[in-house]
């Protein structure tokens, strides 16, 4: 549940409030004894409260295929958040290498491509994490590397544990300097972020840059320099803003771009 934040940024000047779409995740039914229980539709706490903390206002989309509806949305919008989930259809960029079904959400997909192709043409303000950075780089015509465990590590460098640290720091990242990533998290070339990830970017889409890797060579942020404010992390900075500074500076960022 949504809280007050002790210390939260303030709405505009005007007093209000931007409006953020945010991508729901999706659980499927599930059985309640002899009765079904339909699919949820929802957001995770600590993302709204992130949105909510630094002056923004967040909105719950409704997963839909219809794009007269996503259009509509945008029209509301002024900033989009794409947060993460399964992985993305290989099939997206066109492989066909078999992978197995379950670790896939093609409703998310089919709702999620669309919208930042839409949110894109509108030059919306976007930020993405984790599964949403990887559908942006697809969407702008890149591809996945959907193990990083096959990636290996640098040179001199073991890899990095990627899987399941979401409430404290894993690993350093390395920031290029000067890049919207950088602004955006108070002009650091080094942090230290979470992890929850086996997937990660591969080939970079048309436009897109890589503005972060891993100390052991594994892709961690992406952004798109000719758009207003198009930025992709590949860690979970909604569970880490209240303890580390460079991860709540991220929302901030986004949040005035929003404005």
């Amino acid at each position: 549940m949504a809280e007050k934040i002790p210390g939260a940024a303030a709405p505009g000047r005007d007093g209000a409030r931007p409006v953020i779409l945010v991508a729901p995740r999706w659980v499927p039914e599930t059985m309640r004894g002899t009765e079904r229980i339909a699919p949820l539709e929802a957001i995770a706490d600590c993302f709204v409260d992130a949105i909510l903390a630094a002056g923004g206002l967040p909105l719950q989309m409704a997963l839909t295929t219809d794009e007269d509806v996503i259009d509509s949305y945008i029209e509301l919008a002024d900033g989009v958040a794409i947060p993460g989930g399964p992985d993305v259809d290989p099939r997206r960029w066109g492989s066909d290498v078999p992978y197995d079904p379950e670790l896939l959400c093609r409703v998310r997909d089919d709702f999620e491509f669309p919208l930042v192709r839409r949110a894109l043409e509108a030059d919306l303000p976007i930020f993405t994490t984790c599964r949403g950075t990887q559908l942006l780089n697809v969407a702008l015509g890149g591809t996945l590397c959907m193990d990083v465990p096959s990636l290996g590590a640098t040179e001199g460098m073991v890899q990095w544990r990627h899987v399941g640290i979401l409430n404290g720091p894993a690993h350093p990242v390395e920031v290029e300097a000067g890049s919207l990533l950088s602004r955006a998290m108070g002009g650091v070339t080094a942090a230290q972020v979470n992890s929850a990830h086996h997937c990660c970017v591969g080939v970079l889409g048309e436009g897109v840059r890589l503005s972060a890797r891993a100390t052991d060579g594994v892709p961690e942020a992406i952004e798109v320099p000719d758009r207003r404010f198009c930025l992709g992390v590949q860690w979970h900075p909604e569970y880490t803003w209240r303890t580390i500074e460079s991860d709540f500076s991220l929302w901030r960022s986004f949040v005035d771009a929003c404005r």
